[in-house]
């Protein structure tokens, strides 16, 4: 017989009685707030059609690097699991087969945090009652294909049952945002709003650089010759993402180095970029100098800078070329902040118009590097663990390393991340489990009282994101 899909009310908590129970009351008081997503990368898309979601393969596998990664890492092909290719080559298109295969090797997610989320994603949200294996594969994906076609469990309708009080999207600067304006369009009441993300125009070694300016100056209506005129576009189009609820701008780059080149110097580089002859060099020094015009940007229209770096993009190569971007090959690196953000800290981090978030993949700056910043400079705040720290584990050695340096109320609250959908609900409900077990060892020890856990487990789980993106509450 199958075993049964049963989800413990205690998981995550500490063994310990004393500190479990007090973790169990302080989750009971948050665990149903809503949910602020201010960092994520949802498709517009799907508010914007509200057309059922195809089938369980195409919901949770076939767009999830999170689970894709994981399959490939044990042999088993890309293609296999239908991931789609640049060149158009054929990949499996039987979503049941891909399912199978799924099932088959479920049980290589145990102990991660992708296994939690897709065991609250089918049991809470799918309603599913056995374990996923091979042979109850057939039966969990005619389960979840019955309820996909249910006006239930279209987008709208999870996005209302998750209780998303925002969401918001992660758009590039020539992005024409037509799914938000569709979503505005249709009346609906749910707050989908976009972030404005440039890399593919501020990064010179992108192999896409002259083709997005191209389809920046088109968008903005800009004759984009110089730099002068490129930075009045992306002026342009900051305004027009603001118009469209934007609270916020996300920069992924290698290095946070930053330093402001001297005008001749940055034009030079910025006409090299156009003919094509930009080099190593001038790629760095060009991301380095726009990280300090956008933090000025930031300054001048009140956006939230959210900066992740450390990050080898598509160390593998051979998939990159199949498969293009974001296909599970990112590998961290070792990343250096004290020295690299300097002049930009120096610059604006004591300026009360400006807010900085920061992101991090290397978990040794946490307590030597980015706690003291933010610890100091009123500009600052930490984002939550992201990507491979998004753990248990992760989530726990951030409040341990970072608390007694920063405190709680100089780091965002929880952001997600997630291009999965379905397992918004999920990382949520990971993190305020942490946060209500992390905060009851505190009191267990009588480090903090209960009043103050109750305050710092709310602030966690909402309000430093309201704060952190300054959002009104009713968002």
């Amino acid at each position: 017989m199958a075993e049964k899909l049963v989800l413990d009310d205690d998981r995550f908590f500490d063994p310990d009685p004393t500190v479990r129970t007090i973790a169990r009351e302080l989750y009971a008081a948050v665990k149903d707030l809503p949910l602020v997503s201010p960092h994520g990368h949802v498709d517009p898309q799907l508010f914007a059609e509200n057309q059922p979601f195809p089938d369980p393969a195409e919901l949770i596998i076939i767009p999830d690097h999170y689970i894709f990664r994981m399959l490939y890492s044990q042999g088993i092909p890309l293609e296999s699991l239908g991931v789609p290719t640049i060149d158009g080559t054929p990949v499996e298109t039987d979503h049941r087969k891909i399912w199978q295969i799924f099932g088959e090797h479920f049980h290589l997610f145990a102990g991660t945090p992708t296994g939690v989320w897709l065991a609250h994603e089918l049991s809470i949200v799918f309603g599913v009652k056995v374990k996923l294996t091979g042979g109850t594969a057939p039966e969990i994906y005619d389960h979840i294909q019955r309820q996909l076609q249910t006006p239930a469990f279209r987008p709208r309708a999870l996005f209302d049952r998750f209780n998303i009080a925002l969401l918001t999207t992660t758009d590039a600067a020539e992005a024409t945002l037509e799914a938000h304006q569709a979503i505005r369009a249709s009346g609906w009441h749910g707050n989908v709003i976009p972030c404005f993300r440039p890399d593919g125009v501020v990064n010179l070694a992108h192999p896409d650089w002259r083709e997005n300016i191209a389809a920046l100056g088109k968008v903005s209506r800009t004759n984009i010759g110089s730099y002068r005129a490129y930075i009045q576009a992306l002026e342009e189009r900051r305004t027009f993402f603001k118009s469209m609820g934007a609270v916020s701008t996300d920069h992924g780059v290698s290095t946070p180095y930053t330093h402001r080149l001297p005008a001749k110097e940055v034009e030079t580089i910025f006409q090299r970029g156009l003919k094509g002859r930009a080099s190593p060099a001038d790629a760095e020094a060009f991301t380095a100098h726009m990280l300090m015009e956008l933090a000025r940007m930031s300054v001048e229209d009140g956006l939230v800078m959210q900066i992740h770096p450390g990050s080898f993009r598509s160390h593998n190569q051979a998939i990159y070329e199949r498969f293009g971007a974001n296909r599970g090959g990112d590998i961290p690196t070792a990343t250096e902040y004290t020295r690299n953000l300097h002049e930009l800290l120096n610059a604006y981090g004591n300026d009360p118009r400006f807010r900085l978030v920061l992101f991090t993949l290397d978990e040794s700056t946490f307590s030597r590097e980015l706690a003291p910043l933010a610890g100091h400079y009123p500009a600052l705040r930490l984002g939550a663990p992201w990507w491979f720290h998004d753990s248990i584990e992760g989530m726990t050695r951030f409040r341990e390393r970072v608390t007694g340096r920063a405190g709680i109320y100089n780091t965002a609250g929880f952001t997600d991340d997630t291009q999965a959908f379905p397992s918004v609900p999920a990382r949520h409900d990971l993190a305020r489990r942490i946060d209500a077990n992390f905060l009851a060892g505190k009191v267990a020890r009588h480090v903090i009282d209960p009043s103050d856990a109750r305050e710092m487990i709310k602030a966690l789980s909402y309000d430093l994101a309201i704060q952190t993106y300054r959002l009104s509450a009713s968002e």
